[in-house]
């Protein structure tokens, strides 16, 4: 009962952490079944039309299901205690931020047990996603549970900007914040004018599919492009949503085992506040070939390519943080210095992608799989890989076995480039993408048949990852609270995990790189910026929960309305809105002021009268 009714953000993120994971696998299971269909020519392990709903929820589930929950995850278990705060600005709006992620996700996975997943690829294009093309309740399903599970990323972002911008310990200006606060703040702004771009477009697309509005379908006056533009201004910073959290990993990781300060870190916050106004300008670049015209695609191209420059400058400073550094090759930086060359392949064939007349070519190939595959899962999921093993005992008050780790590493980063390596090379032989199966005699058989292979490999790494947690599990929480023994910011100044209140007494921070400056000017701790005192703190609640809960079952309720007899459909689904209002309505009535830990409660080291 404790973690459904928590509001505890290092619980939250802990619970975010496994959501994310299950899902992880869930789309890492339907990655793996599409390679299996492809890795023959003629291939009749699926049929086209389940094919089709592997490709669209597997890219669906990794995007919005897995890589941003435990990103989310990361956020909550470690923002507050980097920023030398007590919690998050509102914990009652992060503990329902994850549950309408965690139901929307299931209310989209029930459409495999519904009558069939949606189908039309995980942008669902118009006029795919129309009645047309997709007539069963696939699309309501990803239409629905989107939505739901988007109030949950917006929500969790607001509150992490609200979060940093006011609740930082004394002394952190913004120029002294750690470069994974930095990363997570513009991420934050990201979201906070992305997501809800995405919501208006499955609005207008719900209305198109329960209600007979007609915004994208050609024959009736809509715009199929229409949902392309509004698509990918979402898209486009969703990109940046996703890889900003695993540059600030990696700037901390690099960091902390090359026992270096970061280098250039005033031109790495600069870096990072640029490629988020510029990842918001170029979201055409994925429409050059929608007759866009030639002076839009000219500024799109270049628009784009800027975006290798504040790129480069984190690159060049990642690798000047490691030259002359005591480099400790641990199984997170084994995954931070995996990412460097690794995104940077990524970035160069984006480079190339981002030439409209070049695009032309490499459009709809598997040239263009490779691409966003060396950026996602290169970029982004090594990052996480970096970051869970990093802050793991900070986490969890456990360190994960450093030879299953690197077994982790070694099995995931081969595998990884041996699939998405040569299908490069797929892409520029002419296999287009989204294809069921493909004819023998096309020079496909060979590299296919590889990158299967290596799809393979990131499974058993992914399997490794999950026996060293079970191991771990095993041994006793004690690890230290500096465990590295190189830490540099404020989480690696509390015990290991961190009590519920983080700080006995908030951190007076004297320079970027606190704790580092702290251990350079002989002190073991830091110094407290307050007077020990009673800490004040938010008391659980079940609210959260219901209040997804009665979203899940309206939205249900009306995806079935045209389907189901004598209205129940409708009825079920104001009954659902009736349940959510009320939860809002006892929220707003009751006064709940939470509760006190007394200083004789409090046991924390360091702490000081």
């Amino acid at each position: 009962m404790d973690w459904l009714t928590t509001v505890d953000h290092k619980k939250i993120g802990i619970l975010y952490m496994i959501a994310g994971g299950f899902f992880f696998l869930v789309g890492g299971l339907e990655a793996i079944l599409i390679r299996i269909q492809l890795w023959k020519p003629l291939n009749d392990f699926v049929d086209a039309n389940t094919y089709n709903q592997l490709l669209t929820m597997h890219g669906t589930t990794m995007i919005f299901l897995a890589a941003m929950p435990l990103l989310f995850a990361l956020m909550n278990c470690i923002i507050p205690l980097q920023i030398g705060a007590r919690d998050v600005a509102f914990p009652f709006v992060n503990a329902l931020g994850f549950w309408t992620f965690f139901l929307g996700g299931v209310l989209l996975n029930i459409s495999w047990f519904a009558g069939g997943a949606p189908a039309a690829g995980w942008t669902a294009y118009a006029t795919l996603s129309g009645d047309t093309f997709s007539s069963g309740h696939g699309l309501d399903f990803y239409v629905i549970g989107l939505q739901i599970a988007g109030i949950g990323t917006l929500v969790g972002g607001i509150n992490f900007l609200v979060t940093i911008i006011n609740m930082r310990a004394p002394g952190m200006s913004f120029m002294r914040m750690p470069m994974f606060t930095w990363t997570i703040f513009i991420t934050s702004a990201l979201i906070l004018f992305a997501f809800p771009a995405l919501t208006v477009g499955l609005v207008a697309l719900m209305f198109d599919r329960l209600f007979g509005a007609n915004f994208f379908e050609p024959s009736a006056g809509g715009n199929a492009v229409l949902w392309e533009h509004i698509f990918w201004i979402f898209g486009h910073p969703e990109v940046y949503i996703l890889i900003l959290p695993a540059f600030g990993v990696i700037s901390e990781v690099i960091s902390t085992f090359s026992r270096k300060r970061l280098f250039g870190y005033s031109s790495m916050v600069f870096a990072t506040i640029l490629i988020g106004f510029l990842g918001f300008m170029v979201w055409a670049h994925h429409m050059f070939t929608t007759g866009l015209g030639p002076v839009a695609n000219s500024l799109f191209s270049i628009a784009t390519m800027l975006i290798a420059v504040p790129t480069g400058i984190k690159i060049f400073n990642w690798l000047f943080t490691m030259w002359g550094g005591s480099i400790r090759f641990t199984t997170a930086n084994l995954f931070a210095v995996g990412f460097v060359p690794t995104f940077v392949m990524g970035g160069v064939t984006g480079v190339m992608l981002a030439a409209a007349p070049a695009d032309f070519q490499y459009h709809d190939s598997y040239f263009v799989v490779a691409h966003f595959h060396y950026v996602i899962v290169g970029g982004l999921i090594l990052g996480i890989f970096a970051g869970l093993h990093y802050w793991w005992p900070k986490i969890f008050g456990r360190m994960l076995n450093e030879g299953l780790g690197k077994l982790t590493f070694w099995t995931f980063f081969i595998g990884f480039h041996l699939t998405f390596f040569v299908q490069h090379f797929l892409g520029l032989m002419g296999m287009p993408r989204r294809i069921w199966t493909y004819l023998d005699g096309l020079g496909f058989n060979e590299l296919n048949l590889i990158s299967t292979i290596g799809a393979f490999l990131m499974g058993f790494g992914t399997i490794f990852f999950l026996l060293n947690i079970v191991v771990t599990a095993f041994k006793p929480a004690n690890a230290a609270a500096d465990p590295w023994e190189d830490g540099r910011t404020l989480e690696w100044t509390i015990s290991s995990p961190a009590p519920e209140y983080n700080f006995a007494q908030t951190p007076l921070v004297r320079s970027y790189d606190a704790f580092w400056k702290e251990k350079m000017d002989g002190n073991h701790a830091m110094t407290p910026a307050e007077p020990l005192g009673p800490i004040h703190m938010p008391s659980p609640s079940i609210l959260p929960l219901f209040m997804s809960i009665g979203l899940f079952i309206a939205g249900l309720g009306f995806m079935y309305q045209k389907d189901w007899d004598n209205h129940l459909g409708v009825y079920m689904g104001i009954f659902g809105l009736i349940i959510t209002f009320f939860c809002m309505m006892l929220r707003s009535l009751r006064d709940d002021h939470g509760y006190h830990i007394e200083p004789d409660d409090i046991h924390d080291q360091g702490v000081k009268a």
